[in-house]
């Protein structure tokens, strides 16, 4: 099942619809659930029905009420949630950024996974501007899987944490990347350097992913293209050293999480080279490894970003973020 919120001058949180599989068209799931929070505020009751929904759209029995799927008419399908943590799994992509700056690596980000807690509360839609006041802040995307998850309970162990995922999407975890050290030189985690992050048009179920998706990770490559340029496509599922359920146990170590907690993967990234980077900071420390130098330059003012992840039949899952980075 794919569900996504459609933007709304009369509700900040969007309209709930279901799309089709191949996003070319939905209806209106608003007589189900108003919002995708409601609806995971009651998965076990709104779910079913959901589904049943988007069965009659994929048997053509909905044709009068459905209309055509424009993901620039989206919001985030949460455009704010409760809460939105973002890890770091790609440990190996955490070793490469702090080799090229001389610090060496504690043995325990090998066991212990990083994570931080992001602002939620002003997701920018998929087709959205990323706006920024000044290019000198080191504008950066990256490439990331993240799910939604129902209520977990506090101290759930990774071997009970995955019956709590209920969708996928994609994320651009926007950052600013020159402002981050001095935020992390007062040892108190990011705030300027990470502002508002933006999700795929389309969120999905588990199912959606077939035999990619098994249980612990998305074995799919997440594509980046920089002003419509290739960029990367390393693959989600490998060199991933925490899985998702371990993510949501790290998450609920010392706290319940609500219904519409959003977890990320981190920046993806593959110890194989070859198929390029999900951010270009990653990029920027390779080049320094080998040139002694960065060469690739962040984003500038009309720089474009997207992001997508096609099955291995080549079909587009989530819908494309693409955004273009411009003066706030």
């Amino acid at each position: 099942m794919k569900l996504a919120s459609l933007k709304s001058n009369q509700t900040r949180d969007g309209i709930l619809c279901v799309v089709h599989q191949d996003l070319s068209c939905a209806v209106d799931a608003t007589d189900i659930a108003p919002t995708l929070q409601q609806a995971l505020d009651n998965w076990r009751v709104i779910a079913p029905r959901l589904e049943a929904l988007s069965a009659e759209l994929h048997a053509g029995k909905l044709e009068e009420k459905t209309f055509p799927f424009n993901p620039a008419s989206c919001a985030s399908p949460l455009p704010r949630a409760y809460q939105w943590a973002d890890g770091s799994a790609y440990v190996n992509h955490v070793e490469l950024v702090r080799k090229a700056r001389g610090a060496e690596l504690p043995e325990n980000f090998w066991t212990d996974p990083l994570m931080y807690q992001g602002g939620s509360d002003t997701f920018i839609g998929p087709c959205d501007p990323i706006l920024v006041r000044d290019e000198a802040f080191g504008i950066d995307f990256e490439a990331e899987l993240a799910i939604i998850t129902d209520d977990v309970p506090m101290g759930v162990s990774a071997s009970e944490a995955g019956q709590y995922i209920r969708m996928f999407m994609l994320v651009n975890d926007v950052s600013l990347r020159n402002l981050i050290p001095n935020e992390l030189a007062k040892g108190f985690g990011f705030f300027h350097a990470k502002p508002s992050s933006s999700f795929s048009p389309v969120a999905i179920t588990p199912d959606e992913l077939g035999e990619a998706w098994d249980n612990e990770r998305v074995h799919l490559p997440l594509c980046s293209y920089l002003n419509n340029a290739f960029f990367g496509k390393p693959n989600a599922g490998i060199d991933m050293t925490f899985s998702f359920p371990e993510l949501i146990a790290h998450a609920a170590k010392t706290r319940a999480l609500a219904a519409g907690s959003i977890i990320g993967s981190g920046t993806v990234s593959n110890l194989d080279r070859s198929q390029g980077s999900s951010c270009i900071a990653e990029k920027r420390m390779l080049e320094i490894l080998k040139y002694g130098e960065a060469k690739h330059p962040y984003m500038q003012f009309r720089d474009s970003i997207r992001i997508e992840m096609l099955d291995h039949a080549g079909h587009n899952l989530f819908g494309s973020i693409q955004q273009t980075v411009l003066k706030a």
